[in-house]
């Protein structure tokens, strides 16, 4: 017998694994939400880029529908009653009997029953829901011109003349020079931004009923003149807006002051600015009329 025939055989096996075997697919998945994601944020940021404020506000209102609470559409109380400030016909009344919690005494009948609670009344005897209705209804029109509810009533070059505040007096729009595009020309006489933005604000201030005050401001004049103009020319201005927010629909009615001012209250510290040549048309509060 030949030496080492009773040691054991020992058989190595090579296992080979192909190059195309299953790896688990979790990680495709990821990624292809990841691609998906990316996908809508392109997207997004080319919608933001490529529409205009009112079109990202309609497309806003889609994804974020509401529900109807009233009857009547559009909502409410107030100046507006949920009419467009665009519509033929504003301030319709549709007549919803006592049916409202707080019925206004102008809009619906209160009868004798389901005419809520009686509404506290200040030292001036105004209706403190009234009051409150009726500053919702300003700052709603302060919006509308500045266009912070999506869609504004005024131009791009309009609005570079307006400026707007909500006081305790009412709500004020400033129309005001600015450099080189001036409201009136050399002879006081209106230039066409100043016809334009009396035609739509004029038009605007008829879905309210307030009263209108104008006052016509001015810059200051060099103190060399003998004879200082400043009065006139704020008196004439102001009288010359009365004419024009008439002749576009404002009732004569609804006039109640005409003020020039001079160059007594600046806009700005300058005194001779053009900034502080303006004209200032207030929608007065209920509770301020004489």
């Amino acid at each position: 017998m030949a030496v080492g025939t009773n040691a054991p055989v020992i058989i190595k096996r090579k296992k080979v694994v192909g190059g195309d075997g299953h790896h688990g697919g979790a990680w495709k998945v990821a990624y292809a939400d990841f691609v998906t994601a990316m996908m809508a944020f392109f997207l997004l940021m080319w919608l933001l880029n490529a529409t205009t404020e009112k079109q990202r506000k309609g497309i806003a209102d889609y994804f974020n529908p509401t529900i109807p609470v009233n009857r009547v559409s559009g909502g409410g109380e107030g100046a507006f009653g949920g009419d467009s400030i665009f519509s033929e016909e504003t301030l319709i009344q549709r007549g919803t009997g006592a049916t409202q919690p707080s019925p206004s005494p102008d809009r619906q009948a209160k009868g004798e029953i389901g005419s809520g609670p009686v509404e506290q009344k200040d030292d001036k005897g105004t209706n403190s829901a009234d009051a409150e209705a009726e500053t919702q209804a300003l700052k709603k029109l302060e919006d509308m011109i500045n266009g912070k509810s999506g869609e504004t009533i005024l131009s791009e070059q309009m609005m570079r003349h307006v400026v707007t505040r909500l006081t305790d007096e009412g709500l004020i729009i400033e129309l005001f020079d600015i450099e080189g595009v001036p409201l009136f020309d050399a002879n006081d006489r209106p230039t066409e931004i100043l016809e334009q933005l009396t035609e739509v604000i004029g038009g605007a201030f008829g879905v309210v009923r307030n009263k209108v005050s104008v006052a016509g401001h001015v810059s200051a004049r060099p103190v060399v003149l003998l004879d200082n103009p400043v009065w006139d020319i704020s008196t004439l201005r102001a009288q010359t807006v009365r004419k024009m927010l008439e002749d576009h629909g404002v009732a004569p009615a609804r006039i109640e002051r005409v003020t020039g001012f001079a160059d007594r209250k600046p806009a700005v510290s300058r005194p001779m600015a053009v900034r502080n040549n303006r004209i200032e048309l207030t929608l007065l509060r209920s509770d301020l009329r004489n």
